[in-house]
């Protein structure tokens, strides 16, 4: 169903084999659009909410790490009605150099649309109405949709959203490569990652496919009374990983009165607070542990005279190794104490290869695990609930 395109939504599945597919012309001047955002900004605004900026936050959060050293600041805006967040923002970016990247299929998006007129504005006021438009790159339909005629209007460079992926398949076409690649971070890297994850996730055979033996072990976990799906990550600048996979697997299977709660946790942070739960708690759920043999840094623990704080006992031992302690540590209690079942992944290091491979894995997962419900993966009906009653409520004709 996945491969001969048969199955519901089976015109979103343009992600399957996109390492092959996607436009290079377009690709190319991702790259020189990115390095014109450098060239031009101290900070890029990415204006844009869910699968349109989830996904580029976590590639540039999980490779980067805590504090990064680009000299392109990444914000993020238009994924929130926040009055504080916005305000605090145009304040303060008053000052410095800004590019905006627009990020919307349809232009329709309340959140983006409102945070891009006013940015809109600001640029304008700020550079010239002519200028501004240099600096405004947006991404969107190639064709329709309110976005795309401003775009032209303005003289806006432009980039596609493709037809048949769907925003939360989308961080490996423009939506997420602008952005990324903008942040410095090597996008052919990235792509090589889902190339290589399209080639070796494509086998039928349960045995050598792990994102299968993923999806099918969701649902034997669900069958056997599990609601509930923790992602679990212990490295704080994996947090953005975490909200990227709770949208993908929550819109996607959360339909029909089905589906698995995703929610998350980070270790060993939230052991201090969830913890307790997940050890002796109702037993509705199990963990999904993602870990990482190579850190982005590392350090030895230092040893100290007296030991008054009695820390001596990890003296020359390496912080990765303590963090990875308490993994092991947590897995014990959790599967043979606790009884909650785990699953454990695991990937080489926190580079741009490694997040393609990843998000392509997830993608691949997703797809049978959903499909095996029942269920559209790729469409999301009820998110037009709260629209329509949040427009009657603010007047919109």
């Amino acid at each position: 169903m996945i491969h001969d395109k048969t199955g519901k939504g089976n015109d979103y599945l343009g992600w399957v084999d996109w390492a092959e597919n996607y436009d290079k012309d377009e690709y190319d001047r991702i790259k020189v659009a990115a390095k014109r955002i450098q060239d031009q900004a101290d900070v890029l605004l990415v204006c844009g909410i869910g699968g349109s900026y989830l996904g580029s936050r976590a590639a540039i959060e999980m490779i980067q790490g805590p504090y990064g050293t680009s000299d392109l600041e990444v914000i993020f805006i238009g994924n929130t009605f926040s009055s504080t967040a916005i305000v605090r923002i145009l304040e303060y970016i008053k000052d410095k150099d800004v590019a905006v990247n627009v990020i919307s299929k349809s232009g329709t998006t309340t959140e983006t649309a409102l945070a891009f007129r006013l940015v809109r504005q600001f640029l304008e006021e700020k550079y010239g109405v002519e200028d501004a438009a240099k600096r405004i790159y947006a991404t969107t339909d190639k064709s329709s949709g309110l976005l795309r005629p401003l775009a032209d209007a303005k003289g806006y460079e432009t980039f596609v959203i493709p037809d048949d992926i769907g925003g939360r398949f989308s961080v490996i076409t423009p939506v997420g490569l602008l952005p990324i690649a903008a942040a410095g971070i090597d996008i052919d890297a990235l792509m090589k990652g889902v190339s290589d994850a399209t080639f070796d996730l494509n086998t039928e055979d349960l045995n050598a496919n792990p994102a299968y033996v993923y999806a099918v072990a969701r649902r034997i976990l669900e069958k056997q009374g599990k609601v509930a799906e923790m992602f679990v990550s212990y490295e704080p600048h994996l947090l953005f990983l975490a909200e990227w996979w709770k949208q993908l697997f929550g819109e996607s299977e959360g339909k029909e009165d089905k589906g698995l709660l995703p929610t998350s946790v980070n270790n060993s942070t939230d052991l201090h607070s969830l913890g307790q739960f997940v050890q002796e708690g109702n037993k509705i759920l199990f963990e999904t542990i993602l870990t990482v043999k190579e850190p982005l840094e590392d350090m030895v623990f230092p040893f100290e005279e007296g030991d008054l704080d009695e820390l001596n006992y990890l003296a020359d031992k390496s912080l990765h190794w303590v963090n990875q302690k308490a993994f092991e540590g947590t897995l014990e209690a959790h599967v043979e104490t606790g009884k909650v079942p785990n699953i454990l992944l695991e990937i080489e290091k926190l580079d741009a290869y490694n997040f393609g491979y990843l998000v392509y894995f997830f993608f691949k997962a997703l797809a049978m695990s959903v499909y095996m419900i029942d269920v559209n993966p790729f469409d999301q009906p009820g998110v037009e609930v709260y629209k329509r009653n949040m427009f009657r409520l603010l007047g919109k004709k």
